[in-house]
């Protein structure tokens, strides 16, 4: 038989009519905001067929299941200890005088309403923006612990500063330390379940969370959902949160990011057994799959509010977003702080890709007055990441916002500080990702003291960045807009 052009022309025709069908099918058929629906597409369209791969292992929804599993434990847990969540209205009045803001209360308010937010107020807090300070702090406080401690990563690589904090893990589990690992399998690439296989022998306990631990990953991949959070709590009285994850790069051995520049906290009070709890939410969920022990919080149980004892001490609560809940309590916590800001906001973020609310609210506030801020890195760690975010650089500073680009290194720095009171500071970037892929955590803090310490770090790295003007954007090249604009059509999948 004789092929001529007509008949492959015909094939082609086809094939092209068959995969534009599938691919309207197969993403109208997924409930996903509008954004996400024309970015998805666009891949599945203008590549054809690859576009198909692609789709199969970054852009299936997160199984029924899955959500129902987590759901299911979190509603167990909520009921347990966050009955008395409306009684926090109540106890805003144990908040010091000058920090009774009517936007301290309506952040509490909406923390409370998304996300079940407990507020806890005698909380000592410490800031670290150096990775190598900060794993000298939390090693030496694991070699001090005395009963449990609770570890959860995206990141835990099996090199030089991973092998240092698991040996001081291996070492609590060796004098009876009850010790738990949970880490995102794809945000750990290289670090192999074996890797863990001495700190089980010696008692500890280790897992990847749900969204990556399935055995069987090639029969239902969803690489696009990761376990963002970055938690360490300790003897149920130590916390940490923040930006910072467990690998060489963070301790500034990374020849290509050279300084890396993050920001974490140490929280000693109540705000730690938050924390302990959203860890055992996660813990639990993952144990479906893994067998291991479920978390028991029975120790939990006679948890009562403390008042702050000094001025020093922060009011704090510890709210979760991720892609099992359509609260998005992360993200609309930004909101409130953005749209109610009447002097300032200051951001630091490693990704500027704004969902539309976020961004209105930006350009909102600016124009109102409030002096806008954002910091971001002056180097890519992801090609397509960081083109949208200079698209969007471009289009807010376009707006009267001030867009710096910080030039000292990488950073990876998750914070916001607005007003007198209000901070933020925990996992969450400024990206849809974060708003709706990623499991996040962040603090919510109401302590002039603390906003204050984060403003004055802001101005600091100010001294080490340079402000992007228009005339900036206008002198780039024809072919970095291109790739800028194209970037942004993706935004919503980066």
């Amino acid at each position: 038989m004789v092929w001529d052009w007509n008949i492959i022309r015909k094939i082609i025709e086809i094939l092209w009519l068959i995969d534009i069908l599938l691919a309207g099918w197969t993403v109208f058929r997924s409930h996903r905001d509008i954004a996400s629906t024309w970015a998805w597409l666009l891949v599945l369209i203008g590549i054809p067929y690859i576009g198909f791969l692609i789709y199969l292992f970054l852009g299936r929804q997160i199984s029924h299941d899955d959500i129902f599993a987590i759901q299911n434990e979190q509603k167990k847990i909520q009921d347990q200890y966050l009955t008395k969540q409306q009684e926090m209205l109540k106890q805003y009045d144990m908040l010091p005088e000058k920090e009774k803001s009517e936007r301290a209360r309506m952040l509490t308010t909406l923390n409370l309403n998304t996300d079940s937010a407990f507020i806890t107020f005698d909380n000592n807090v410490k800031i670290f923006i150096d990775g190598t300070k900060l794993f000298k702090d939390i090693i030496a406080k694991i070699n001090n612990a005395k009963e449990s401690i609770n570890v959860e990563f995206y990141t835990f690589y099996s090199d030089d500063l991973g092998n240092h904090v698991l040996k001081a893990l291996e070492d609590a589990a060796r004098r009876g330390v009850k010790v738990r690992v949970i880490y995102d399998a794809s945000g750990s690439l290289g670090t192999k379940s074996s890797y863990f296989d001495n700190l089980r022998k010696l008692g500890g306990e280790a897992q990847t969370f749900i969204s990556t631990s399935n055995k069987y990953w090639f029969r239902t991949p969803r690489l696009n959902y990761h376990l963002h959070r970055k938690l360490v709590i300790i003897d149920h009285k130590i916390g940490y949160i923040g930006g910072f994850n467990i690998g060489d790069q963070y301790v500034d051995k990374s020849k290509k990011f050279g300084h890396w520049r993050d920001t974490h906290l140490q929280v000693v009070g109540q705000a730690a057994i938050m924390m302990e709890i959203r860890f055992a939410m996660d813990w639990n969920t993952s144990c479906r799959r893994s067998r291991l022990p479920k978390y028991n919080l029975k120790h939990l149980d006679k948890l009562k509010l403390k008042r702050p004892t000094s001025e020093d001490q922060v009011a704090m609560q510890i709210v979760a977003s991720g892609p099992d809940s359509q609260n998005f309590a992360i993200r609309r916590g930004y909101e409130g702080i953005i749209a109610s800001a009447r002097k300032y906001v200051y951001i630091q973020s490693p990704y500027l890709i704004p969902e539309p609310s976020i961004l209105e609210a930006l350009i909102v506030s600016a124009k109102s007055g409030a002096d806008v801020r954002i910091m971001i890195p002056c180097m890519a760690d992801h090609p397509f990441v960081y083109r949208a975010t200079e698209y969007y650089a471009t289009y807010l500073t376009a707006n009267g916002i001030k867009v710096y680009k910080y030039n000292n290194g990488f950073i990876h720095a998750k914070t916001m500080v607005s007003g007198s009171n209000i901070c933020s500071v925990g996992s969450a970037n400024q990206d849809y990702r974060s708003y709706m892929l990623n499991f996040e955590v962040n603090s919510f803090n109401y302590s002039p003291k603390l906003a204050e310490k984060l403003k004055k770090i802001f101005k600091d790295d100010l001294q080490q960045s340079t402000l992007l003007t228009n005339q900036y954007f206008d002198e780039q090249s024809h072919w970095r807009k291109f790739k800028q604009y194209f970037s942004r059509l993706l935004s919503p999948i980066l």
